[in-house]
């Protein structure tokens, strides 16, 4: 009785999707008796010990994948729930319509523009190009632009990751080195840059700067899905 339930569990999404909770669970509690560090947020804590776990059982990514997809469906509601945040931020649109007009396009260009010339510099694959493309988008948004682009998931997902965790670091960095104390300032850079990781970071700033990221993360998603695609084949 024992063997057969175990041989559905395995066999089916739970096992993947129980690894996948339980890793985030764990990196939660390591995350906060670590003292809450910036360089290792729970998403990259709890990555490392998925990708830990694979490879120590002999589980292999397929297979985790596979169980995994049930997760991933997910991304699509969460991708349409991105617009919850800027129509409850739509004042502060109205109202710095100005800077967010002039701030977002120059930015969200720049975050796709220097990863592309820094690859194509080291003489990257098109493939890489295109998965490095979208790396500063949330991660819904990103892999539904990795598909279009013909890049991989995977290493768009990993870019995400490191991203957004360097995003913290240097926004807090240089919001100290320059004395920004503005939190709408520095919650909108950091979800510009961040995507959800820099979201995530500015909520535990103030709930002010967790707004603003909020409005930078969504705004970004929908000016790269709209023009990201057309300049990547133009250029």
């Amino acid at each position: 009785m024992f063997t057969a339930l175990m041989s559905v569990w395995t066999a089916g999404p739970m096992l993947s999707i129980a690894l996948t909770l339980g890793a985030f669970i764990a990196a939660q509690w390591l995350f906060t008796r670590l003292k809450r560090p910036l360089w290792m947020p729970p998403v990259m804590i709890a990555a490392l010990m998925l990708a830990a776990v694979i490879a120590l059982t002999g589980l292999g990514f397929d297979r985790y994948e596979q169980g995994a997809r049930w997760l991933t469906i997910l991304l699509g509601p969460a991708t349409v729930a991105l617009g919850v945040p800027l129509y409850q931020q739509v004042h502060h649109i109205r109202a710095l319509w100005l800077p967010i007009l002039v701030t977002l396009p120059v930015a969200a260009s720049l975050a796709a523009a220097y990863a592309l010339g820094i690859a194509w510099l080291m003489g990257a694959t098109p493939e890489v190009l295109a998965s490095l493309a979208p790396k500063s988008v949330t991660a819904p948004i990103a892999m539904g632009i990795t598909e279009e682009l013909g890049g991989s998931v995977s290493l768009t997902l990993g870019g995400l990751l490191i991203t957004g965790v360097l995003a913290s670091l240097f926004v807090d960095w240089c919001s100290k080195w320059l004395k920004i104390t503005d939190d709408r300032i520095i919650g909108f850079a950091l979800g510009l840059n961040g995507h959800a990781i820099g979201t995530a970071r500015a909520f535990e700033i103030s709930h002010t700067a967790g707004a603003f990221a909020s409005l930078g993360m969504g705004l970004t998603g929908v000016f790269t899905a709209l023009f990201l695609p057309l300049a990547f084949l133009l250029f």
